[in-house]
């Protein structure tokens, strides 16, 4: 997509690694002022809602940029394989930080994590039917904490601060909207 208020006259990669490519475009907006505009490219990713019996598995690990700790819904990217199935993604992220395998998948929606910075979209998964199995971390995964809590206490968490991850808030959001709407058509 174009937009008319804004046109890129140039573009340079600033910084790549195996993660992500960060890009500075030369821009002009209408009134013919010029600019630069950062952006962070990254490939699709999958936020997932392991849910069973009124539970939801969360994951805990530090983040560095932060400098803090904090619950999560499982998520990530195959940097490796960015055309990746987005099922088989979201699969194989859950199997890997939870050690979760799921019965039935559901798609809920696709959002983006922060597209005022980053061209990076997600899909938001409900994962049911879980059976257990075991975790298959990487190395900059380190230190990740998987628990199991009640849906209200993940609510708790969320007001409390123990969930700060917009991507989990707005991941639970999509799933109480869904269960609201599932509720009024029944």
């Amino acid at each position: 997509m174009t937009d008319p208020e804004l046109q890129v006259t140039g573009s340079r990669v600033v910084y790549e690694n195996h993660w992500m490519r960060v890009r500075e475009d030369q821009t002009v907006l209408a009134d013919g002022s010029t600019g630069i505009y950062a952006v962070i490219e990254k490939p699709p990713a999958a936020v997932i809602i392991p849910r069973h019996e009124g539970h939801v598995w969360l994951v805990e690990q530090f983040r560095h940029p932060v400098g803090a700790r904090y619950w999560e819904l499982p998520m990530g990217a195959w940097e490796h394989l960015p055309d990746a199935d987005a099922e088989m993604l979201a699969r194989g992220e859950l199997a890997e930080e939870t050690g979760l395998r799921a019965g039935r998948m559901e798609r809920l929606g696709r959002l983006f994590f922060a597209y005022g910075m980053s061209n990076q979209p997600f899909n938001v998964w409900l994962a049911g039917d879980l059976t257990e199995g075991e975790q298959a971390l990487e190395a900059t995964e380190h230190g990740l904490v998987v628990g199991r809590f009640a849906e209200a206490e993940v609510q708790e968490m969320v007001l409390d601060g123990r969930i700060a991850d917009s991507a989990t808030v707005a991941a639970l959001g999509m799933l109480a909207l869904r269960d609201e709407r599932s509720a009024r058509i029944a």
